[in-house]
């Protein structure tokens, strides 16, 4: 009996600067998708920029299974984008989780056997769609690298505990600064090796399957936690549902988080 191929739908909310936006969108349209049945396309156009918009309007004209829905945004100051580093205010970051509400709604209703959310600051391996929905995880992302102010070395999306600490301490005893530092070390080293891992956090490029999405994972605000960020509180409610969490480091993503980074692709 010939295996069912399955059928994904790849989402991003999308507020993005059109030079960025525009290798995004390229990268999208490179990516392998034999192994699959299809792969569906949903966009929330929340742009400033009118020519980021019209770069999702073009590439919808040229894929017909987009589906775009342009939300009408005003210039604000919740989210200052430099090139230091990114800023996001709690009501950005709520709306942005709306938004992938929305993309979880349409990817149960419409029996999507994934949903890949996916930044719109990445350029992604031909082959990572393809190879994360191979894994069987039920949730898990792949890796990309990011220096968060200019003079930080690079450190990964994904995490082990809490807010945002690289290092592993089930056990809650006290470690010495240098204990902390060994830890951190060999978890940025583990991450370095192709291969799949289990992390306590991750996001902005995640592959999510039927079962984690009807089992009832999603983006809303959990109230008595105070970590900051829909990642989180998304990642904590699946764990607590039963579900694992994985990093793939075989095909990392390159990350767009400044301008500048482009500068770095062309010297590519």
């Amino acid at each position: 009996m010939q295996e069912l191929k399955p059928k994904v739908l790849l989402g991003s909310p999308i507020r993005q600067k059109n030079e960025i936006l525009s290798k995004f969108l390229s990268g999208l349209e490179e990516l392998n998708k034999d192994s699959l049945l299809n792969v569906d396309y949903f966009f929330i156009d929340d742009n400033i920029e009118e020519v980021s918009s019209q770069l999702l309007r073009h590439f919808t004209e040229k894929n017909a299974n987009t589906t775009l829905t342009r939300v009408h945004t005003q210039a604000t100051n919740h989210y200052l984008c430099n090139e230091n580093t990114h800023v996001w205010e709690e009501e950005l970051i709520w709306k942005v989780a709306d938004f992938k509400n929305h993309m979880i709604q349409k990817a149960t209703n419409d029996g999507y056997d994934y949903l890949f959310l996916v930044d719109s600051d990445l350029i992604l391996h031909p082959k990572t769609l393809a190879h994360l929905v191979s894994l069987n995880k039920d949730i898990v992302s792949e890796i990309f690298w990011t220096k968060w102010e200019p003079d930080f070395p690079e450190l990964p999306q994904v995490w082990m505990f809490d807010q945002y600490n690289l290092y592993e301490n089930s056990g809650g005893s006290a470690l010495t600064p240098a204990e902390v530092i060994q830890k951190v070390q060999a978890f940025i080293k583990q991450l370095r090796v192709p291969g799949v891992y289990r992390v306590g956090g991750l996001g902005a490029c995640t592959l999510i399957s039927k079962k984690a999405l009807l089992a009832g994972a999603n983006y809303n605000k959990i109230y008595n936690i105070s970590f900051v960020g829909e990642d989180r509180h998304f990642c904590i409610r699946a764990v607590a549902l039963g579900f694992e969490l994985f990093v793939d480091t075989h095909y990392p993503a390159c990350h767009f988080y400044r301008l500048s980074d482009l500068e770095v692709l062309k010297r590519s």
